[in-house]
């Protein structure tokens, strides 16, 4: 499960498009270990591409991306080249079955190929619906649940134009964006498609979900509604849609404002509770069966018109306790370090710290934050601030910069860390199924 949004940057003089701010946060399971991870331009000799279940040609040329990773996936669920072009993706539910073979590409793979191998997003649009007619998406996504296969819908974006893309089997619609733009797992093209796949209609209406006559609703036509309630996708991009045009009202929608997007909660953060919150939050915090998903990374894309993108990750899960640290292309501050290498147990990663620290505060999760959260504010401010004032430096003071931030970061979570040990707080509800969840969570980890 996840929440994708675009906003268009507005020039305070004249009002008009000068750039784009893009948020994601990737929602998998909660022992899944996220990476965030750079690679270089590349020329290859050819031959062929292992991806997640299977291979494809490579080509001659692959540009430089910065992408967020499940740790055993070789795709990405979201990213962005050198170009400034960024993807993200989400999880859509289609009636549309799958023979659960490991024959095709998981959304994770097209993603990233198209950051690989296209400047535009009309070129990544191009790419992906060639690839998804040509390989199909029969591809586990889950990491141990073996069990979950989905379709997907990309948010696409460059300088100069957007692209949602949604997608059943081998089946897609695309429509422009305009203004504001949010997607969740639950598809949201129904009539206004801009490029529909050739054969969708006929498809539709083979399958008996189109009637004679009738123009193709692909949302209508291709949802599964019980596992699209279930994911309460609708919920979350109404919450992210609001907010987003809210901002655009009063001006625009800056970093932080993006920032706070990822962090909010279905309810007042006083309220808020994980045990019962978690599948309607925009930042979302597993709990059981009926909520097995938790926001194990975060990513706002900065693109100006002009300039360098300011690529902003936490490299952890559970943004409203995280900060988004800046990264840039060009450096080395993104090759593979104990830091940003997350694996399978707890390490000394950014993202393990990190989960110790979140684990230690379900016991009462809105005090415990509350311990930190001057402190955490007052630093993301400062970093913004300090960052947007930044000259271009030669590539190995920007990957300082960036590295500068991540042991900052280190450093809060292990005071934190000691902030939560010093304060027994009262459970903050009655759940034992929860308390149950997570101590099955904790014990696959050794945690």
């Amino acid at each position: 499960m996840c929440d994708t949004f675009l906003a268009p940057l507005l020039s305070p003089e004249s009002g008009r498009e000068n750039g784009f701010v893009f948020g994601k946060n990737s929602d998998r399971e909660p022992n899944e270990a996220q990476c965030i991870v750079r690679q270089p331009a590349m020329v290859h000799a050819g031959g062929k591409l292992r991806l997640t279940y299977i291979e494809i040609p490579q080509v001659r040329y692959t540009y430089e991306v910065i992408l967020c990773r499940p740790f055993q996936m070789w795709g990405a669920e979201m990213g962005a080249n050198e170009h400034g072009l960024v993807i993200g993706n989400e999880a859509v539910f289609s009636k549309l079955k799958f023979q659960k073979n490991n024959s095709g590409l998981t959304g994770m793979d097209l993603l990233r190929l198209a950051l690989e191998r296209c400047e535009t997003a009309e070129k990544a649009l191009e790419l992906l619906t060639e690839l998804l007619e040509t390989y199909g998406q029969d591809a586990c996504g889950g990491y141990q649940n073996k069990n979950f296969y989905y379709h997907n819908s990309f948010l696409i974006a460059d300088r100069r134009e957007a692209y949602v893309l949604e997608t059943a089997g081998r089946q897609w619609a695309a429509e422009k964006v305009q203004g504001f733009r949010s997607i969740s797992n639950a598809y949201s093209i129904t009539t206004h498609y801009d490029r529909l796949s050739p054969e969708a209609e006929t498809y539709a209406r083979s399958r008996g979900w189109l009637r004679k006559g009738e123009q193709l609703n692909f949302r209508k036509a291709y949802s599964d509604k019980l596992y699209t309630r279930l994911a309460h996708g609708a919920t979350r991009r109404r919450l992210t849609t609001q907010a987003g045009e809210a901002c655009l009202r009063e001006g625009t929608l800056d970093v932080q404002q993006a920032f706070g997007i990822l962090r909010q909660h279905a309810v007042d953060d006083a309220r808020f509770d994980p045990a019962r919150h978690g599948m309607k939050s925009v930042s979302m915090h597993a709990s059981g069966l009926l909520a097995p998903s938790q926001t194990t990374g975060s990513m706002v894309a900065h693109v100006p018109a002009e300039g360098p993108p300011v690529i902003w990750l936490t490299g952890t899960s559970i943004p409203e306790i995280s900060l988004f640290k800046p990264f840039f292309f060009g450096n080395e501050a993104l090759k593979p370090a104990p830091w940003n290498s997350p694996g399978p147990q707890p390490d000394g990663s950014l993202w393990w710290q990190h989960e110790r620290l979140y684990r230690s505060m379900l016991r009462n999760f809105p005090k415990y934050k509350a311990l930190f959260e001057p402190e955490l504010n007052r630093l993301q401010a400062l970093w913004v601030e300090q960052t947007n004032k930044l000259s271009p430096l030669p590539p190995e003071e920007m990957a300082a910069w960036s590295l500068g931030k991540v042991e900052a970061h280190l450093a809060c979570i292990h005071k934190w860390q000691q902030a939560v040990k010093q304060h027994a707080f009262r459970p903050q509800g009655f759940h034992p199924l929860y308390r149950w969840y997570w101590h099955r969570q904790n014990r696959k980890v050794g945690l």
